[in-house]
């Protein structure tokens, strides 16, 4: 069982890497592609815009390579039997950030081909959600003595889950049950 659920991650990692270098692929043409078209003026290195475009390479290849490195399945070079399936990159958290910093990545680079140099704006999005996380997940808890939950997450926990075994007991024990009394009274 554990054996197919390594392959199951295995194949989704390997669909997502696929996808990723698609990805790649068809950010840079449908970015470059309005901009041949449409504005030759924007490819010149004398442009903003072009060194905006250049430097948002960076975190994307970067990024990508990561996860490709990180999600790659190792196999046995002789049988092709599956040795690890890589870390699972439907796994939420520092993973599912870099997808996320590579799609808005792409997506400023499309929309500054499509419509200009302006849309490069949405890519506050990303130190913006950045400085979110940290203050109150890190900061203001720190500083202020809050906890890291907000006053909807506590109510739930304040509750302990029972399980029925444990609920039938409590029932009998607010009965007035000698067998209950007695296996408290033991403890």
């Amino acid at each position: 069982m554990a054996n197919a659920s390594a392959k199951r991650i295995a194949q989704q990692n390997a669909d997502a890497i696929k996808n990723l270098r698609l990805g790649m692929i068809i950010s840079a043409v449908l970015s470059l592609l309005p901009r041949i078209l449409f504005r030759r003026g924007s490819l010149s290195p004398k442009t903003f815009g072009f060194w905006i475009y250049v430097l948002s390479l960076v975190p994307s290849i970067f990024l990508s390579r990561y996860l490709e490195r990180i999600g790659s399945p190792r196999r046995d070079p002789t049988t092709g039997t599956l040795i690890s399936a890589g870390e699972d990159l439907n796994r939420p958290g520092i993973i599912e950030w870099c997808f996320d910093v590579v799609y808005v990545t792409w997506a400023c680079q499309i929309g500054s081909g499509v419509f200009g140099t302006w849309f490069w704006w949405l890519y506050l999005v990303i130190p913006l959600y950045a400085t979110y996380k940290l203050w109150f997940g890190v900061i203001s808890p720190m500083l202020l003595g809050r906890s890291a939950a907000t006053p909807a997450d506590e109510q739930p926990a304040a509750q302990e889950p029972t399980s029925k075994r444990q609920e039938k007991l409590r029932k009998r024990a607010d009965r007035g049950d000698p067998r209950v009394r007695t296996q408290t009274s033991k403890r």
